[in-house]
Order: C-alpha cells, then sequence, then structure tokens
C-alpha cells in the first residue's frame, strides 16, 4: 500500500503551484472558428507594446509559445495575424480595476473589440521592485489580450488573461508573468466563449 502511494505524494511535490492568480475570458462564434483553427499565424505587437523593444518581445515571444503548443505555425508574413495588446499599472491591491463590462467583437473589422480599454502601458522586467518598493499592498495589474485576426480583417478569436501579482515580487516579472498568462489565455484553445476560467 505504502509503495503505491508513496509516488504519487512525490508526484504532487514536484509539480510547481501556480505562481499568480489568472482569469481568462475567451470570445469565438461558431462561424469564426473557421478562421482560428491552428495552422500558418504572425504575432504582432498592438497597444501597449512597442514592436522591436526587449520588453515587447518577452511578451510576444510568449503569445508565440502558447500559440505553437496549440498547434499553430508562426509564420511572420502570414494573412492570418495575432494581435497582441498589454495593459499593466501599479496599483493598491484593493483598488484593483473590475474587468466586467465587455463588448464582444468577434467577427468585426480589424479595430472592433471587447476588451473596454484600447490603449496600456507596457511595463518592463522587474517594474514591479522599482514602482512597488517595499509597499507591500500595491499589485502589477496586468491585463494580455490576443485578437487572432483573419485574413479578411474580420475577428475570428479573442482573449484576454488577467492578474494582479504582488508589485513587489517575482511574480511581477515581465518573462515569468507573461509565459503564465499566456499560457492560461489558450489552456484548451478555443475555450468556452463568454465564459471567465480562473479567479483573481
Amino acid at each position: 500500500m505504502m509503495k503505491a502511494i508513496l509516488p504519487l505524494a512525490v508526484l504532487a511535490l514536484a509539480v510547481p503551484a501556480a505562481a499568480t492568480n489568472v482569469a481568462v475570458t475567451r470570445f469565438h462564434t461558431a462561424e469564426s472558428l473557421g478562421s482560428a483553427a491552428p495552422g500558418p499565424i504572425a504575432v504582432r505587437a498592438g497597444a501597449g507594446l512597442e514592436a522591436g523593444t526587449l520588453q515587447s518581445q518577452i511578451w510576444l515571444d510568449a503569445v508565440a509559445a502558447a500559440l505553437v503548443r496549440q498547434g499553430f505555425t508562426i509564420v511572420p508574413d502570414a494573412a492570418r495575424v495575432a494581435e497582441v495588446t498589454l495593459d499593466q499599472e501599479v496599483i493598491r491591491s484593493e483598488a484593483a480595476r473590475s474587468r466586467s463590462g465587455v463588448n464582444i467583437g468577434v467577427g468585426a473589422g480589424s479595430g472592433g473589440g471587447w476588451y473596454g480599454r484600447s490603449s496600456g502601458i507596457g511595463l518592463g522586467v522587474g517594474v514591479g521592485f522599482n514602482l512597488g518598493g517595499k509597499r507591500s499592498g500595491e499589485v502589477l495589474d496586468s491585463r494580455l489580450a490576443v485578437t487572432i485576426v483573419g485574413p479578411d480583417g474580420k475577428h475570428a478569436w479573442e482573449g484576454r488573461a488577467d492578474a494582479s501579482p504582488r508589485a513587489t515580487s517575482k511574480d511581477a516579472e515581465s518573462r515569468p508573468l507573461a509565459t503564465e498568462m499566456a499560457d492560461k489565455l489558450f489552456s484548451g484553445f478555443p475555450g468556452e466563449s463568454g465564459a471567465t476560467i480562473g479567479a483573481r
């Protein structure tokens, strides 16, 4: 009996706990999913990210890696594009912004969307340490959003991931945060439309 239980206990200890809570919401329609099927796709910077910068590249790479794990192939000049936007702000934890009240934009032109905000501030690696200081009550309120835009310019799939790690923690550094948020965003792709998975 003990020999059967021990490996399971060791395995459980070997699996790291999630660094921070991530809530994800995805939007799509039965008609739009045809344009969101795995295949060639380009990954490009949108609002809150400046193409060509090291910090933006961390987030773009995280999204690209998550897409590859879902069967996509990253092709820089592909007709289909995954547009990545980032919105971050250091705030008091009790003042974390509400993420409710979204407008669905799937199927609209490339200018449409459900995010509620169209611009953001891309903050760099270690920003939590610089802006949070020793005030442990501050969090790095973060939203990563990705829109898959088909060759016809219509939104085929939209998703957002929200997280608020402590601003002074290593979890707020761009690389681990980007990886975790992107992985959670595309987990179980395409996901149930309109449902929010996880909690902050």
